[in-house]
């Protein structure tokens, strides 16, 4: 894993210019890729290309990059990892097209790939996780290219005259004429998602490239210019084809996704450096460490982050699940200092609004395994593939019994949901749990309550989904001249070109959005700042390809989601370690805004200072305020939003003039 940074200025630029404005873009992400550096610039046609380094496949100078073909056609700047490129080789090699190797590492058989066949093929044949800028001497090019789902991350725009790109933003903020506005939009879709959903980010003009895309400049392009992005590759056109082409065996279903899993994680494993594991305890992480075991020689390191509260913590789960599997198992129970002490580095690690509060214990448990293991594989990508969380339980079946119970009384039912404090519901629920079988317990069911106030009056299935999805029900209420735009996933979805299964729709808007612009973007962003690669198996092509295949009845059933991925764990592991209610990886966070934090989020929420910044409804979140503090109700999570915009904006107050923040 690494970083890249650079800049492009067509008709050419001057030398120095370029070499020590890449150089600065580049330094800004040490943190990627600790173990070296480099920049390749080509003054006569402006280009500049910066790389540094997170060595894991050919550590000798051979991996070293920016890498230049041996023709001096191509030079490229890669960060990621392609799984496959082994395959490609000898791909290459059987085509006469392979050139006289200098090293083992992907980069240079990516590099040969694209020669070959081009960049779209090229990428078409590509099992990985990755971003490049590669700059084509004969064609006078400048291409940028994104995996499928996004797993790696790239920014890119104008500044002045030049297009300037990179892993994160704050390299882009090192060009002298750096001088975005913040996108009032953007900063509307962040408060319903709490994540700021692709192609835009927090600033005018300076976009995400989208996953499965590359976008190419030529020497000749117009300042300001973005040409459209091209796709290499469809999951939406996956599961319109797959609906007529279900697989039905069950058990031909079981055995195939553990065949295709256990593939991808073989290949995953390829590592020149320490590797290990995530390990939560749930059924996505338990599944990936299950298989690795499996086909391991010793046993695999594995990591989690445990809490004192019960209703968050999930390390005693995942310690019975390492004993039974035989990994070399380390835990590291935290204390909520511990855990707060993370929260001042969140702006200058997500570099724009980004309140997914779990980024917190993901960034401990990654933290943790960097101190063992220089690779990290993880669990994510099952939610979204197999239907793992609960608006995918419920959603489908909840929005037909909704259909049918008249308007009137479902606005009487959210008016007496949204009534009830959430602690005596939880309460009440902690008591009756041990009652109930495993399908049926729901750890935080007050927070579930309101969940269910706010959807009871949803119109039609994508407007309950919708709303299921979101931390603010109505943003443009909360952000002052704020207006949502529908982006690249209700593009994506506008575009299906037959009706698909509800359960299918909601499942695919999950992985076009939710998992790249969240659930990837948080562990990349957490890993990446303590130097640590992340790999995710679920995420491999033909596991996804696979998942888009099978049948509904597959993913959820009798109350219970990813009912492929469990049958494949229960052969493994026993099934009383593994049913046990979902409470994902998260923090305490209404009770810390309500103790430890008040004096931090008071500060931070001060109606001055927000009058002052002129961007929020104060009196919105004055009221949202007091009802949290005195318990009334749990705004923890939109609270939250608020605050890691504030956090954000107090650390890029000094970046900017004060006028482009508003």
């Amino acid at each position: 894993m690494c970083g890249i940074a650079g800049l492009f200025r067509p008709g050419g630029g001057e030398e120095g210019l370029l070499s020590g404005t890449a150089r600065r873009m580049t330094e800004t992400l040490a943190h990627r890729g600790p173990d070296a550096s480099g920049i390749w610039i080509r003054p006569s046609c402006g280009v500049a290309l910066g790389h540094r380094r997170l060595s894991i496949l050919d550590l000798s100078e051979a991996g070293a990059q920016p890498m230049r073909s041996d023709c001096g056609r191509l030079t490229i700047t890669f960060n990621g990892e392609i799984y496959n490129h082994l395959d490609i080789r000898l791909a290459l090699d059987a085509q006469n097209a392979a050139p006289n190797w200098r090293g083992h590492s992907d980069t240079e058989t990516l590099l040969y790939a694209i020669r070959h066949w081009g960049v779209a093929l090229a990428l078409q044949r590509l099992s990985g996780m990755f971003v490049f800028a590669l700059w084509d001497e004969r064609e006078q090019t400048l291409t940028l290219a994104r995996d499928r789902f996004g797993e790696k991350p790239l920014y890119y725009g104008w500044s002045g005259r030049d297009l300037v790109f990179g892993s994160e933003l704050k390299a882009l903020a090192m060009h002298p004429e750096w001088a975005p506005s913040l996108d009032r939009a953007a900063l509307t879709s962040f408060m319903r998602y709490a994540y700021v959903p692709a192609p835009s980010t927090i600033w005018t003009g300076i976009k995400k490239l989208p996953p499965a895309s590359f976008v190419t400049f030529a020497v000749d392009a117009a300042a300001g210019t973005m040409p459209e992005p091209n796709a290499y590759w469809s999951l939406r056109d996956h599961v319109v084809a797959a609906q007529g082409m279900r697989i039905s065996d069950e058990t031909e279903a079981v055995g195939e996704l553990q065949r295709l899993l256990s593939i991808a994680i073989k290949r995953q494993c390829l590592s020149d450096v320490p590797l290990g594991a995530f390990l939560s305890g749930g059924v996505d992480s338990s599944t990936v460490v299950a298989l690795m075991q499996a086909q391991a020689s010793q046993p695999v390191r594995t990591f989690s982050i445990g809490f004192r509260d019960g209703a968050f913590d999930e390390a005693e789960d995942a310690g019975q699940i390492a004993a039974h599997l035989g990994t070399a198992h380390t835990e590291l129970y935290v204390n909520p200092d511990t855990a707060m002490d993370v929260i001042p580095l969140l702006p200058r690690m997500y570099d724009e609004p980004f309140a997914d509060s779990s980024q917190i214990p993901t960034h401990l448990v990654a933290a943790l395994a960097r101190q063992h293991v220089k690779v990290a594989l993880s669990g994510d990508g099952g939610d979204e593939l197999f239907g793992g969380y609960n608006r995918h339980v419920w959603g489908v079946d909840l929005a037909a019994r909704l259909s049918r119970i008249p308007a009137p009384l479902r606005r009487m039912l959210s008016l007496f949901l949204s009534a009830i404090s959430p602690e005596p519901v939880d309460t009440i629920a902690r008591l009756a749990q041990p009652l109930l079988p495993a399908r049926l317990q729901v750890r935080r069911v007050g927070d579930q309550a309101a969940k269910l106030a706010r959807i009871l009056e949803a119109g039609s299935r994508d407007e309950l989904y919708r709303l299921l999805c979101s931390i603010d029900d109505d943003p443009a209420r909360t952000i002052l001249q704020g207006e949502e735009r529908e982006g690249w996933l209700g593009n994506e979805m506008a575009e299906l070109a037959a009706p698909i299964d509800a359960l299918d729709r909601m499942t695919l808007a999950d992985s076009l959005s939710y998992l790249t612009d969240d659930i990837l973007q948080k562990v990349d962003r957490a890993a990446m700042a303590v130097g640590l690669e992340t790999r995710v198996p679920f995420l491999d092509k033909d596991v996804v390809e696979f998942a888009a295949r099978i049948t509904p009845a597959m993913k959820v059933r009798a109350g219970r989601g990813k009912w492929l991925v469990r049958q494949v764990l229960y052969r493994h592991v026993p099934q009383r370690l593994v049913d046990r209610p979902k409470s994902g990886f998260s923090v305490p966070l209404d009770a810390w805004l309500r103790g430890p934090l008040k004096s931090w989020t008071l500060d931070l929420l001060s109606p001055s200072r927000l009058q002052l910044e002129g961007l929020f409804n104060v009196a919105l979140v004055e009221r949202r305020l007091y009802e949290h503090l005195n318990g009334t109700r749990n705004h923890g999570y939109w609270l939250w939003n608020v605050l890691m915009f504030q956090a954000w904006y107090a650390q890029w107050h000094s970046k900017v003039s004060p006028a482009a923040l508003r």
